[in-house]
């Protein structure tokens, strides 16, 4: 009886042992996978951060690039504030009044007439040979002949043939340019904001004799003519006249013949805007405004 009891309890403990062992071998395997999905869960949680980080960063990127063009905007707004609210030397500002004018003579002036024009100067250049052109019209200085009228964005430029304002070798003014000189003055005249350069053109051949030194001497001789017959006759400014000679170094076409030779012998007068004195003129029409 003994010995049978003694077979049941080694064969129960044995018994007890082989499930222990079995319990734990599952355990240390559900261990080991619950290790494993820790270390995946860790890493994928480090890859997220990573790329969550990277989000950010792009994120800081995009909010310095829309602060950047947020500033360039507002600096161009002011850029374009200061054009109209300074003179022609950045000096001295203008009032909300002349802005206005400023805009409102712009606005007639044709679209095509502004092409090109991309500062306040450009603009104010345009609009002023543009009423020059109209100037020139109303006085019949017309193209053709021995006179050419050219107007570009920025001056209007006369040029005169030697034989309408010259007798051949002399700075003596014919009097038959008188009447074109008189209409120039009266353009000059009637616009307070431009001055006047008045450029003498030679041809090839040399000229020397007792009052003339050389074709250097001869085109600002006659330029100086030019000048001194707009002052003293028709009440030109002289201080918006500027008397210049480029003697025979700018020709229209080569010197081989009669005719080009005359072609290169030419006054040019050269209206050029002075925004300064724009500018200012404007400044004075509104004190006047003002008063009234």
């Amino acid at each position: 009886m003994m010995k049978k009891i003694l077979a049941l309890l080694v064969m129960t403990t044995l018994m007890v042992s082989c499930v222990s062992k079995k319990k734990y071998v599952l355990l240390e395997e559900d261990l080991t996978e619950t290790r494993g999905e820790l270390q995946k869960t860790t890493i994928e949680k480090e890859d997220l951060e990573a790329k969550f980080a990277k989000i950010e960063k792009r994120v800081e990127v995009y909010n310095s690039q829309i602060n950047s063009l947020q500033s360039d905007n507002a600096n161009l707004t002011e850029s374009n504030n200061q054009k109209m609210d300074l003179l022609a030397d950045n000096s001295a500002p203008i009032s909300e009044n002349m802005k206005a004018n400023l805009r409102e003579t712009l606005a007639k002036l044709p679209p095509e007439a502004l092409e090109g024009a991309t500062t306040l100067k450009d603009s104010m250049n345009i609009a002023i040979s543009y009423k020059l052109k109209e100037s020139i019209n109303e006085n019949n200085i017309d193209n053709g002949g021995d006179i050419d009228v050219n107007i570009d964005q920025t001056v209007v430029m006369i040029s005169v043939a030697d034989s309408l304002l010259f007798r051949s070798g002399s700075y003596n003014i014919s009097s038959k340019a008188y009447p074109l000189l008189a209409k120039l003055a009266d353009v000059i005249n009637a616009e307070p904001s431009i001055d006047v350069m008045i450029e003498g053109h030679t041809d090839s051949k040399g000229i020397h004799t007792e009052t003339i030194v050389d074709n250097w001497d001869l085109s600002v001789k006659r330029s100086t003519s030019v000048v001194r017959i707009l002052q003293n006759k028709y009440k030109v400014d002289p201080a918006r006249l500027i008397p210049s000679g480029r003697s025979s170094y700018v020709p229209l076409t080569d010197n081989s013949s009669y005719k080009n030779r005359a072609r290169n012998r030419r006054t040019n007068i050269i209206i050029m805007p002075n925004l300064n004195k724009f500018f200012a003129l404007m400044a004075e029409e509104e004190v006047v405004s003002l008063e009234d």
